[in-house]
This record gives C-alpha cells, structure tokens and sequence, in this order.
C-alpha cells in the first residue's frame, strides 16, 4: 500500500463540503455582549451637545452680569461725578452770594459811616 494515495471523488467532495462548512461557521456572527450601561453614539453626543449648550449659555448669562454691572458701576459713577459737579456749582454760588452780602454789607457800613461823619 502506498503511503500517498490519490483522493478519489467522494473525498475531494467530503473536503470540499467540509471548507464550505468551516468557511460559513468563521462567518456566522456571535452574539454579542450588551453592556449595562449602554449608551449609543447619537445619545453620546446629544448628552455633550446639551453640555456644551448649557456652558454657553452660562457663560452667555455671565457676560450678561458683568456687562450690567459695568454699566451699572459706570453709571453710578457718572452719576457721582454729576452730584459732585452740582455740588461744586452750588458752593460757588453760596461762595457768589456771600460776596455779594460782605459786599452790600461793607457799602451800607461805609455809606453809614459817611452819615455819621
């Protein structure tokens, strides 16, 4: 008997028939594992987008008090420059006043002292 013997039909069709199955067996999918904490991608990035909307608008919103106080600080700050403005006119004019008053008063003594003599 020789050591190699040449496959006859049936076991060249048996091989075939084997790699056909062995073929198909690696291409069958396994089942996969679901995690618990699934999340899927378009989930994923809704969540960051949300995040990202929501830190906008937080930054938005704080912009938004800096800006008011700001104006808010200017404002008073004119305002106080104005009080200090109207302040100064108006001690100028009692300054205006009593000069007139010291004057008036110092002619009403000199005519008065002209009278007496």
């Amino acid at each position: 008997m020789p050591l190699f013997q040449t496959p006859d039909f049936n076991d060249r069709r048996s091989a075939a028939i084997e790699a056909k199955k062995a073929l198909l067996a690696k291409m069958v999918s396994k089942p996969t594992v679901q995690a618990e904490n699934f999340v899927s991608r378009d989930q994923e990035k809704a969540a960051k987008a949300e995040a990202f909307r929501a830190a906008r608008a937080a930054e938005k919103e704080a912009a938004r008090i800096a800006k008011e106080e700001a104006e808010a600080a200017r404002a008073e700050a004119l305002l106080n420059d104005e009080e200090a403005q109207l302040e100064l006119k108006r001690q100028e004019r009692k300054d205006r006043k009593a000069a007139v008053k010291a004057e008036a008063r110092a002619k009403r003594e000199a005519k008065a002292a002209m009278r007496r003599g």
